[in-house]
């Protein structure tokens, strides 16, 4: 079968695609013939080699954590999924990726696909949707009525994160630039400020009950975001390489997110979609062939929306 994979870490260039043998499902596992991956910022991170401390892999390495695909082979002991089922899942981050045809998972990672969209956009669901849902509600407890920031809203996280807390009946304040602006508004936040053009703790003018924090800021900008929240309030980041500040004298904690599989989340994610509660936004297709193309693309900070990688068919 045809995978991308890098051999050594480093530049884009270490990407290549090429033949090697289908895997076998074990114990546990079934293989997934691959609808599509996407590309998450965690994937250059880890083929680049800045992710061996909390995310080892094996090389060669195939990378692609996102999965939508159909069950074509199951390993012993395996209950609730079939061959010939349409799955989506978020696949072990130390594990062997899905950019390629086929692809080994555990079971009990996957999820029913959503039925309402093509099988390969449901690929740009599982890392960025659970990460929203879990910032949301596993740690911000986010209940309605209550007002959130979200800083870097039109990021795929975002777009998520902005559904869900509207959904949730929050008031949603969300930080955007005029590239993605109209995006963020079709979300549905209450409020947006250009954070190009307007510094984001100065235009909140009153305080909120959450501040979710997607983007790649100075420290001191994100102390600065701190001081927007109540007393009890709470801070979730998501850039684990600088830690969530806390001020302890109002009660407002910090939280790093790390974001996990969950299958049953990721079954309500996508029963959102299917009842027409959560839109999935993809900016573009691209052929496998083309992987090492989007991930040079990430590195210079030129790609845009979520992306998602379709397989080969046969």
């Amino acid at each position: 079968m045809k995978a991308v994979r890098f051999h050594q870490y480093g530049s884009p260039e270490v990407l290549r695609q090429e033949e090697v043998d289908q895997p076998v499902p074990g114990p546990g596992q079934v293989r997934i013939r691959v609808a599509a991956t996407s590309f998450n910022a965690v994937d250059g991170n880890i083929r680049a080699g800045f992710m061996q401390g909390p995310i080892p892999v094996t090389l060669p390495h195939t990378p692609g954590l996102d999965v939508s695909g159909t069950v074509d082979a199951l390993g012993e002991d395996v209950q609730g999924v079939e061959i010939g089922d349409e799955v989506v899942g978020f696949l072990p981050m130390t594990g062997t990726g899905a950019a390629a045809e086929y692809v080994l998972a555990p079971a009990d990672i996957l999820a029913p696909a959503p039925k309402s969209i093509p099988l390969p956009d449901a690929a740009a669901l599982p890392v960025v949707g659970l990460t929203a849902w879990q910032a949301l509600f596993d740690h911000a407890q986010l209940t309605s009525g209550q007002r959130i920031l979200i800083n870097g809203a039109g990021g795929a996280v975002g777009g998520y994160a902005v559904q869900l807390a509207k959904r949730a009946g929050a008031h949603v304040i969300a930080t955007a630039g005029p590239r993605s602006r109209e995006q963020v508004k079709t979300s549905g936040a209450d409020e947006i400020i250009d954070h190009t053009t307007t510094e984001v703790d100065t235009a909140v003018k009153e305080p909120v009950d959450v501040v979710l924090n997607l983007a790649p800021i100075d420290p001191e900008r994100l102390a600065a975001l701190l001081t927007l929240i109540r007393p009890g309030g709470v801070l979730v980041n998501t850039t684990v390489w600088m830690p969530a500040p806390s001020d302890d004298e109002h009660g407002v904690r910090g939280i790093d997110l790390f974001v996990r599989s969950d299958a049953g989340q990721l079954e309500q994610l996508a029963a959102l979609i299917d009842s027409g509660e959560l839109r999935v936004d993809v900016a573009r297709h691209v052929p496998l062939a083309e992987l090492p193309a989007v991930h040079a693309q990430a590195a210079a900070g030129e790609l845009h929306g979520k992306v998602v990688i379709v397989a080969p068919t046969a």
